[in-house]
């Protein structure tokens, strides 16, 4: 398998790295992120900024993108395993790709540090659209005459498409889901009426939240539903999704090569802690959209093992979707 040819091949480089760590770190260190520049990146800015001050050494952000963020991961796996090199983990390299047969590496693969922040996602309506009180009756509405409603959730296939084909199916709303090009041109046709309903994100809400009613935050978490106003959350719902904790919403969770050595390794996870405690850091991040997240390196396992048979749950229901959509 690629990456776990990669971490053989760098092995060599862990052991000599282990050789000189007193003064580590001596040089700038590089955050391999696996998207372009936007607010996502602005995020992981804000922690290595943050993270900087605490080691006394400049991180950077490095923009690898492609192959659904996989490009990121094999260029950093493939790199000195030295402590030098982070991997910005989101969710889709790290743990939705290889569900879609995309990458050959789980989550174990990896030498955690600490959860840097979330994106939490939200089904809304256009602001002044009164045909539903709240997301029970759009759903009751939807089940009853299915195909008539319209939403979007950006592109097909997507973690936001996943997790609102999983809400729909549980209520056996039939929709049709129509694809754009940017999330800018669904909120568009969103409050133009065009679209019924839609795939809302904290930075379209935090611009302009008197143009929609978020009639679901799609997590379980309070810091989520604060990011819109204090809107619903899976905990209202008189019905269970099945899916909890971080699998319903974009996040990331900074990683090292799994050969790093422990000495630089637990300089890296001190820092990082320290920098996500830090209040001024957690409030920089609220400011953009983006949920903080306290989970330190002793939770990766039980915090995000189970995020993959989510995933696995929510396509199944992309797959449901289209299988009643093309009965019609």
């Amino acid at each position: 398998m690629l990456i776990r040819a990669l971490a053989t091949t760098a092995v060599a480089w862990g052991l000599s790295a282990s050789m000189a760590t007193a003064d580590y770190p001596e040089r700038t260190i590089e955050n391999i992120f696996p998207w372009t520049q936007g607010a996502a990146m602005a995020a992981s800015q804000i922690v290595a900024k943050a993270m900087s001050e605490e080691l006394g050494e400049t991180i950077t952000i490095v923009s690898t993108p492609g192959a659904g963020g996989t490009k990121s991961f094999i260029t950093a796996m493939g790199r000195p395993a030295d402590g030098y090199t982070l991997i910005d983990g989101w969710v889709a390299p790290l743990v939705l790709q290889p569900v879609l047969g995309n990458a050959d590496w789980s989550h174990e693969d990896f030498k955690p540090l600490h959860a840097a922040h979330s994106v939490p996602f939200s089904i809304g309506m256009r602001a002044g659209d009164d045909r539903f009180e709240g997301i029970e009756e759009l759903m009751a509405y939807c089940a009853e005459n299915p195909g008539e409603l319209r939403y979007s959730t950006d592109a097909r296939n997507n973690l936001p498409h996943m997790v609102t084909a999983r809400v729909l199916q549980a209520y056996e709303c039939v929709a049709q889901n129509i694809p754009y090009g940017t999330d800018g041109d669904a909120i568009k046709d969103l409050k133009a009426g065009v679209l019924d309903f839609a795939y809302v994100n904290p930075r379209a809400y935090i611009q302009e939240p008197d143009a929609f009613d978020i009639v679901l935050v799609l997590s379980d978490d309070p810091g989520a539903a604060a990011t819109y106003g204090g809107a619903p959350t899976f905990v209202d719902l008189d019905i269970d999704l099945g899916i909890s904790g971080l699998a319903p919403m974009g996040w990331t969770w900074w990683l090292v090569h799994p050969d790093t050595p422990d000495a630089e390794t637990e300089t890296l996870r001190q820092a990082m802690g320290t920098t996500m405690a830090r209040e001024d850091v957690r409030e920089q991040l609220r400011g953009i959209g983006f949920n903080p997240l306290s989970y330190g390196p002793e939770q990766y396992d039980d915090v995000v093992g189970p995020v993959r048979a989510q995933l696995e749950s929510m396509r199944n229901a992309i797959a449901w979707e289209e299988e009643r959509m093309g009965g019609l």
